[in-house]
């Protein structure tokens, strides 16, 4: 048998190693298919742990996932100050994180949020965002810097940055009337944390209290010191995170903000991506 087999090897040589070729590139591909699906949960639950529901205007799940949570991408819509507080008084909400995206520093994503960030935020497994240089940012131009932001543009303490309108890389229209300083610097996460520039909320208010559909209003100029009497209360949020006292309520209250009256907002479960690719 051997030996006739050898024979039908030799007489069909290329038809074989085509066949073996073939077996192994299947095996290679399932073996790297199933490589990138672990990488991707890994890389998902290291990012973001501890938030029961992602919150943001109606859109896709998989956009709003992208820029609340990966900072790729813009919202199609913001979300209103008074459906964010409403929803965050629902009795089965015990905390929320809101956010506000939309400006950026040398290609760098500038996010607006408040003290809630630094206490409920997690990533990798319960891990609580730390400093490694500085305090959380108090003063409504204060500033706190990811890792790789510091690193990169070799920033420290008491710097000054100065934000521009939009999210790209170059941009032509800068806050200069009114700069941030950096108070404090966070430890290396690996995740988009390293890549983001934190700000208060009411800052993003103050460096648009003078402008109008992305635009600064001609002839209108208010100073930084004159900003600050002001009532700089948010008037929208990109999106915010939720947690919940019972993740038994996560369905019911997801079904509350996806079917909410006043405006059309979308909650997506913290695994949704994971459940419904498979990984």
């Amino acid at each position: 048998m051997l030996i006739l087999a050898m024979k039908s090897f030799r007489n069909r040589k290329f038809t074989t190693l085509l066949t073996i070729l073939s077996i192994a590139l299947s095996v290679t591909l399932l073996l790297g298919v199933e490589r990138i699906r672990k990488e991707a949960k890994a890389s998902f639950a290291n990012t973001i742990s501890g938030t029961d529901l992602i919150v943001g205007a109606r859109s896709g799940p998989v956009q709003l996932l992208l820029y609340s949570v990966f900072r790729i991408g813009n919202a199609t819509n913001n979300i209103s100050w008074e459906s964010y507080q409403e929803i965050a008084r629902n009795p089965n909400v015990q905390w929320t994180i809101p956010i506000s995206l939309g400006d950026s520093h040398q290609g760098y994503r500038v996010m607006g949020t408040n003290a809630a960030y630094f206490e409920h935020f997690r990533f990798g497994g319960e891990r609580r965002l730390e400093m490694s240089a500085g305090r959380v940012f108090d003063d409504v131009f204060d500033a706190v810097l990811g890792a790789e932001v510091a690193r990169s543009l070799g920033y420290r303490l008491n710097d000054s940055i100065i934000i521009a309108h939009g999210a790209g890389k170059v941009s032509f229209i800068e806050h200069t009337d009114k700069p941030f300083k950096v108070v404090g610097i966070l430890k290396h996460t690996g995740t988009p944390v390293d890549r983001t520039i934190h700000v208060r909320l009411e800052g993003i208010e103050a460096i648009h209290i003078d402008w109008k559909d992305g635009a600064p209003v001609p002839g209108q100029s208010i100073s930084a010191a004159q900003v600050l009497t002001m009532d700089l209360s948010p008037r929208t949020v990109t999106a915010f995170f939720v947690g919940l006292k019972s993740r038994i309520a996560a369905f019911g209250v997801q079904r509350f903000i996806n079917t909410y009256p006043k405006e059309p907002l979308l909650a997506i479960l913290r695994g949704w991506r994971c459940r419904n690719y498979g990984i």
